[in-house]
């Protein structure tokens, strides 16, 4: 009995200490470095479905995954400050962020590009901040208020928009929106989680345990798909391999998780609102791929309620 109200009086301060970061993270000025910060994940990972595409040419769905986090894993081993020690209690939440923004749905979107275009898939992650704001109302425990809600509809229409056209189309492009869709739902908890972390333990540190914990996690499936792989090796996939390992999964992920504990989760998913536009741009005219009107369409209407929703974020706080 004693221990336990000593264990609650010491964590108090380190409780409140850390909702007051939370809470100045939300309201601060950006500067210079938020800026570069908030471009490099949008850009970077809006081009990725373009090489996910282009890998798919020579590798096996199942391949993709675990090649890129291998390399994002030796890129950032190379950093320093990734060896920073992190405590044995915060090893739980970093396999969970392993499992939820790393292994599963960096997985989900090679096998669901077999099913949509790139572009409809840039488009649909667009509304990655939606499903953010919507797990950290969960976790709070609170309704949202009246902005974040009409930016929730706006977003959700939006999303309606630019899968209905796929849908369309048949069960199997329903069925690679549906992945889509579920995997955004895994971002909008593996954002929640990992701006905590990093304001405690630091971006590199965080990141480069989780990169190592999804690499066993993925070694598995790797393996299998290695040996099943028949398709014809081309130097451009094994390039876009490199692309989405080196800068989507080590640069652009240091990015946006030390972008989520300088600005706090909402905020930083804003860097988002590029994905559509840069995915769009390169399927369309690189990738020449067909994109309905209403999708675009859709995909403005999504980035429009999440600007929306950050908006209201911020003035709720």
């Amino acid at each position: 009995m004693q221990r336990a109200t000593i264990e609650r009086c010491v964590n108090q301060p380190v409780n409140n200490d850390l909702s007051a970061r939370r809470t100045a993270a939300e309201v601060s000025p950006l500067q210079p470095l938020d800026w570069l910060l908030l471009l490099t994940p949008g850009v970077v990972w809006g081009s990725s479905f373009y090489f996910i595409a282009i890998a798919l040419r020579s590798f096996a769905p199942g391949m993709i995954t675990p090649m890129r986090v291998v390399l994002g894993c030796i890129t950032l081993t190379f950093v320093p400050g990734v060896r920073a020690p992190v405590p044995r209690s915060a090893w739980r939440n970093i396999v969970l962020l392993a499992l939820v923004w790393l292994a599963v749905p960096l997985t989900v979107f090679p096998y669901a590009e077999q099913h949509v275009s790139s572009s409809v898939t840039g488009m649909l992650n667009g509304a990655t901040p939606l499903f953010v704001a919507m797990v950290a109302g969960v976790i709070a425990r609170r309704f949202p208020p009246r902005g974040q809600i009409i930016g929730l509809a706006i977003g959700c229409i939006g999303v309606v928009l630019i899968a209905l056209p796929s849908i369309r189309e048949g069960s199997s492009s329903s069925f690679g929106v549906a992945l889509i869709i579920g995997a955004l739902m895994l971002y909008g908890f593996a954002l929640n989680i990992a701006s905590p972390l990093q304001q405690q333990f630091g971006a590199l540190p965080v990141l480069w345990r989780a990169e190592i914990v999804a690499v066993v996690m993925l070694a598995p499936l790797g393996i299998y798909s290695t040996l099943n792989n028949d398709r014809p090796f081309e130097w451009v996939a094994l390039a876009a391999v490199l692309a989405l390992g080196v800068l989507g999964t080590a640069v652009a992920h240091y990015a946006m998780v030390m972008l989520a504990g300088r600005l706090g989760s909402t905020r930083a998913s804003a860097s988002l609102y590029l994905m559509p536009a840069v995915s769009l741009a390169l399927g369309v005219v690189v990738n020449n791929e067909d994109v309905a009107l209403l999708a675009i369409v859709g995909s403005g209407v999504a980035v429009l309620g999440a600007y929306v929703l950050s908006r209201s974020r911020q003035k709720a706080v």
